[in-house]
């Protein structure tokens, strides 16, 4: 596709599925410190084993920051079990926060007031932390206007051939970058849209009959 087309129908698209779907208030956490922890336990894990964790760190009291560096990391891989491949995410949280810590000693403010690009790269530089966690940290914490990209909006945009099997994440990304305002409010519930609709109708079998999208040329085997 084009790349002023594809930037009409992204533009087109988010008009679509905010009528139909409203708002999202997605990330679901309730401070900094729970999204940049969920953000981990999330990957490669349905959302609700995430919410089962967070509800048992919340139990324990150590749903912050500070908890994640005084616990054991063998007590809280036991904490994030539910969450899946919990020694590696309690592994991967440990070295989180201790690069929050190396960066700017805990302060969040500091930290997503630092160079977004310098951030990002930083934070890519943590065992464990790749482009989507990264971004979601840096969106949804930091409030900072970058784009999420995840397999639900890879399905939906491949299936509407607005993108190829051959796009990479940053190529995604530089989609949204160039063609929508660089506001973190709208990326993030484009991301959020972009789930639901991944949930709801664009799932592995398509039920596009009844898609908010159906009108749009698509291949539901995408």
């Amino acid at each position: 596709m084009g790349h002023r087309r594809a930037g009409d129908t992204l533009r087109r698209f988010y008009e679509v599925l905010d009528a139909a779907f409203g708002p999202q208030h997605w990330w679901p956490g309730e401070t900094r410190d729970e999204v940049i922890l969920g953000a981990v336990l999330t990957q490669n894990t349905a959302w609700r084993n995430v919410e089962r964790a967070i509800d048992r760190l919340k139990s324990a009291k150590a749903l912050a920051l500070r908890s994640i560096r005084a616990l054991d990391e063998a007590d809280l891989a036991a904490l994030i079990r539910p969450a899946g491949t919990y020694r590696v995410k309690a592994r991967r949280l440990k070295a989180l926060v201790s690069w929050i810590d190396a960066r700017c000693d805990g302060d969040l403010d500091a930290l997503f007031a630092k160079d977004a690009a310098r951030l990002r790269a930083g934070l890519l530089g943590v065992p464990g932390v790749g482009p989507e966690t990264a971004d979601a940290i840096m969106l949804y914490a930091g409030s900072i206007p970058t784009f999420v990209v995840d397999a639900y909006t890879l399905r939906v945009l491949r299936r509407h051939f607005v993108i190829d099997e051959a796009a990479e994440y940053d190529d995604v990304q530089a989609l949204f970058h160039c063609h929508l305002d660089r506001d973190p409010g709208v990326f993030g519930q484009y991301h959020a849209l972009f789930v639901e609709l991944g949930k709801r109708f664009c799932k592995p079998r398509a039920n596009c009959d009844v898609c908010p999208l159906r009108d749009w040329a698509h291949d539901a085997l995408l």
